[in-house]
């Protein structure tokens, strides 16, 4: 297995939903698809998507919801077959 790493394409505010009263876009032990968003990140009222990257299972979130994050930041880890990825 590898691990891949979600990073933060800006630096921001992290949003773990999509807003307050939804569910998580994905949580610990789910699987994603390369294209998957795992959060948005925020900054001056303009949202920008964050996508998994690899497909695989969304093994930690570094990041908590609201946390300030700069750019280039691992936000979560996801954990691949290693085929394919990146």
């Amino acid at each position: 297995m590898t691990r891949h790493e979600v990073v933060s394409p800006i630096p921001g505010v992290f949003y773990r939903k999509p807003d307050p009263e939804s569910e998580l876009f994905t949580d610990t032990g789910r699987s994603v698809g390369a294209d998957d968003t795992v959060g948005l990140v925020e900054v001056m009222k303009s949202f920008h998507e964050v996508p998994a990257g690899a497909a695989g299972t969304v093994v930690e979130f570094l990041v908590e919801n609201e946390a300030e994050v700069d750019a280039g930041q691992v936000v979560a880890v996801v954990e691949t077959d290693g085929a394919g990825t990146e």
